[in-house]
């Protein structure tokens, strides 16, 4: 006997990932430059040369049973006070390595965070839509608790404060917010996230207990013009930051990233230790040792972005001249029209006969939209505009 529910997931992949391996099966008869996919979440433009620069100097500094050993399961004490020395210059925080648990990238911090705040089966955590759909995942299959979908506002994809309030209760254990978002780019304003602290504080009156913030940061610092992403912690002290490198420093595929677990939350010294406790559950051991000194040295950098800002206005620009219906987005890597027929499975099926690989709205609980992930090169994005085109004069648009 297997555990069902695990067995469920691993004989059906997500449709990202299943949207990304068809393009790898289609590249493979029609060529790689003729599948047009804009299916996950991969940057590509390279790492900063400070990151190759570190990882040769680490090997060739340093004792390899050092560099490549175990660290503390928390993350080396150097690497810690490197990144909460970062955070204070960039926050005015007064940080310690003593806030900070380093992870196997953003993923494996969540999972943590969802498993410390678990008590019981009916532990809720409310999932602000559109949201990355592995959050259910995490929550319900990872933690053992219940995910709770709060509907979006479609109109500009800030918070709606109505649905949310509707939701909370003597269950709810966290909120998840994910700004900038994946898979609208949305940023959400110091607006929303005092409104977001006021009404966590009323109902943790109410309740008479702490309901979390559970902050997934991972595209902090991709962001466009002038705006600027709000420090949670700084509003709302019950909040705990999970963060990667992956898309700040390219480096997605080698698993870094961390919890910030802030002086100011309630209970800190059993909160950090639940973190660390649910770490160990977890069998995370430690996070990935050379990497952890990467990150030590390169935090606070970023990979050139330019290229996304000039990604985005091209893609946005043309859709809407298109017809197509869309919220501009003034973060992360990722656009979120609305699809041309209600149905975007349908759509995003259909999309796939002129190997266009767009991810359907309904796997991030806004249906009748379409994720467009936009960390590819410019040439692809102007390859792709003729078939988007030829798509919405099928629909009959314009």
């Amino acid at each position: 006997m297997l555990n069902q529910s695990v067995l469920a997931l691993g004989q059906k992949r997500s449709t990202i990932r299943e949207l990304f391996e068809f393009g790898n099966q289609r590249a493979a008869v029609v060529g790689r430059e003729n599948v047009f996919d804009f299916s996950i979440g991969n940057p590509n433009v390279p790492a900063p040369d400070a990151v190759k620069e570190a990882i040769f100097d680490i090997l060739n500094a340093e004792d390899p049973a050092v560099t490549h050993g175990y660290t503390s399961a928390q993350g080396a004490d150097f690497v810690r006070q490197a990144i909460a020395d970062d955070l204070n210059r960039r926050f005015g925080t007064a940080y310690g390595p003593n806030n900070l648990y380093m992870t196997v990238g953003a993923a494996a911090a969540l999972s943590i965070c969802f498993k410390a705040l678990t008590c019981a089966p009916t532990d809720e955590f409310l999932v602000l839509a559109p949201y990355f759909p592995e959050y259910l995942v995490f929550i319900r299959d990872g933690a053992g608790a219940t995910p709770v979908v709060v509907p979006p506002r479609i109109a500009d994809f800030q918070i709606d404060f109505d649905a949310l309030a509707a939701r909370i209760n003597e269950r709810t254990r966290a909120v998840v917010v994910n700004s900038p978002n994946n898979p609208s780019g949305t940023v959400y304003s110091e607006e929303t996230i005092r409104q977001l602290a006021a009404l966590l504080t009323e109902k943790s009156e109410a309740y008479g207990h702490p309901i979390y913030i559970i902050s997934d940061e991972p595209y902090r610092e991709l962001v466009y013009g002038d705006e600027t992403v709000p420090f949670i912690p700084q509003v709302y002290p019950n909040t705990l930051v999970c963060y990667s490198y992956s898309k700040s420093l390219s480096l997605p595929g080698e698993r870094i990233g961390y919890v910030l677990v802030p002086g100011e939350i309630v209970d800190f010294a059993e909160t950090y230790a639940a973190v660390c406790g649910a770490g160990r559950v977890l069998g995370y051991v430690n996070a990935p040792s050379l990497f952890q000194r990467v990150a030590a040295r390169c935090t606070g950098m970023t990979a050139d972005l330019s290229v996304y800002a000039r990604n985005r206005d091209l893609l946005y620009k043309s859709l809407i001249e298109m017809g197509y219906s869309c919220v501009k987005p003034t973060g992360a890597f990722y656009i979120f029209p609305q699809t041309l027929e209600a149905d975007d499975r349908a759509f995003s099926e259909r999309a796939k006969q002129y190997d266009l690989l767009v991810v359907p709205g309904s796997d991030f609980g806004a249906p009748g939209h379409m994720r467009i992930s936009y960390c590819v090169k410019t040439e692809t994005i102007e390859r792709a505009l003729p078939i988007f085109e030829r798509l919405a004069k099928d629909y009959g648009v314009k």
